[in-house]
């Protein structure tokens, strides 16, 4: 049936597989809201904490690729920004420095300002996983910086926009301490901190002991992928080298590509069959058993 010419276009998901994200992110409130309500209830509390997960990969394919399309998609998509700035706790606007101008244009390799071995050496152990967030948020703060700046002085309705999502991030964070800063601090603030990190280290996860040399790109060897249930969960993260290779794909592409074209050119042992027992094997009983520890690809000249 032909749309009347008096009822408004609307925007539309660029893809049906995105009411997933659109799941989440309206989960993740339902639940702490509820939590606030009734009180703490461990099954709830864990399903929040896997969905700040998922809003951090919500986050990352929104920015390669935006969510709406059609007439009033410029709207539809600057409303999810500020969604997930509210919903994450940190402006939306930091992964166009840091990881579209930084990550993907460097590619794990020695320019890319949080690359796993600037700190500390070529590591991947659980000592480097989980300071990995802190030590690639120092680097990273600068890039913030220096991007802000040059918006304020080019661009100041760019400038202006990321501002706003500061003010809500703060102003929502004030406003839940004032009203209860014991509930905020549970079921709002650490359950997004958690995503917070886990966004963060998942650069180690994908890059740690994986080659960031001059030649690894053209040997497709600066990432590791993992398989299993973590793609249908959180939107096909795991498939680390398709997404690098065609960052503008929608995320539901990536598992094709992987399968028809990667896998089978990936360097041999950056291809994991699963999350947790990559995470398991070399970060628990790599610590106890040598043998199960992950080993360099990186040649050691290239480490700095």
């Amino acid at each position: 049936m032909p749309r009347s010419p008096d009822r408004p276009a609307l925007p539309r998901l660029r893809h049906r597989r995105d009411l997933q994200s659109l799941l989440y992110l309206a989960l993740a409130p339902a639940l702490a809201a509820w939590q606030w309500r009734h009180g703490f209830w461990w099954p709830a509390y864990l399903a929040l904490l896997f969905l700040t997960l998922g809003i951090g990969v919500i986050h990352h394919n929104h920015t390669h690729l935006r969510m709406w399309r059609g007439p009033g998609a410029r709207l539809a998509n600057r409303a999810t920004d500020f969604w997930i700035t509210a919903l994450q706790g940190h402006p939306t606007f930091v992964f166009w420095p840091a990881h579209v101008g930084n990550h993907h244009r460097y590619r794990h390799g020695p320019h890319d300002a949080a690359r796993t071995y600037r700190f500390g050496g070529d590591t991947n152990h659980l000592a480097g996983y989980l300071t990995h967030p802190f030590q690639a948020l120092r680097a990273l703060f600068p890039l913030f910086l220096e991007w802000l700046g040059r918006m304020r002085r080019r661009r100041p309705g760019v400038w202006r926009y990321c501002m706003a999502q500061y003010a809500l991030w703060l102003g929502l964070w004030a406003g839940l301490l004032a009203l209860d800063p014991a509930k905020a601090l549970l079921f709002v603030i650490l359950p997004q901190l958690h995503g917070l990190h886990w966004l963060l280290a998942t650069n180690y996860l994908q890059h740690a002991h994986a080659d960031g040399g001059p030649d690894a790109a053209s040997r497709l060897a600066y990432a590791r992928n993992f398989e299993g249930w973590v793609n249908p969960l959180l939107f096909n993260i795991g498939l680390h080298t398709a997404h690098h290779e065609h960052p503008r794909a929608h995320w539901t592409e990536l598992a094709r590509l992987h399968r028809d074209v990667y896998r089978d050119r990936v360097a041999p042992g950056l291809n994991e069959r699963g999350l947790a027992p990559y995470m398991l094997r070399v970060f628990v009983l790599g610590s106890v058993v040598p043998g199960l520890r992950s080993r360099p690809r990186m040649a050691p000249e290239h480490v700095r």
